[in-house]
């Protein structure tokens, strides 16, 4: 699986950006796509994702502000952020997971984006 982000740039507080994520290679292994972001000196974190199935999770500081949406015709996804702020400042990945079942058991793997940088910033 290989994630080709789009969308970062530099925006004024208050304003809107939309992040694009387009996958490619063996997408039927994706069982949930989504972003996480990673400030300067900070962990990364989950931003937004969305399930096959259309299921949404947010973090609870993007609630409200932002929307993911996914394109399974186009094999994309979508990040509008509108009434950003300057601590939404960082790089974002797209992310994609895969669960994959192991004797039995269910296991976890993750592809990743390249980041895309998005400045929120008077």
């Amino acid at each position: 699986v290989q994630l080709q982000a789009s969308g970062g740039g530099l925006v004024q507080p208050g304003g809107s950006l939309r992040l694009s994520c387009a996958a490619s290679g063996d997408i039927f292994r994706i069982n949930v796509m989504g972003w996480y972001r990673q400030a300067p000196g900070k962990q990364r974190e989950l931003v937004a994702q969305i399930t096959n199935g259309g299921i949404t999770n947010y973090s609870d500081s993007v609630k409200g502000r932002f929307t993911i949406s996914r394109d399974n015709a186009k094999n994309s996804v979508h990040l509008q952020m509108r009434s950003l702020k300057p601590e939404d400042t960082a790089v974002y990945y797209c992310n994609a997971v895969e669960i994959r079942v192991s004797a039995g058991y269910p296991e976890r793997y993750d592809y990743w984006g390249q980041g895309t940088l998005v400045t929120v910033s008077s």
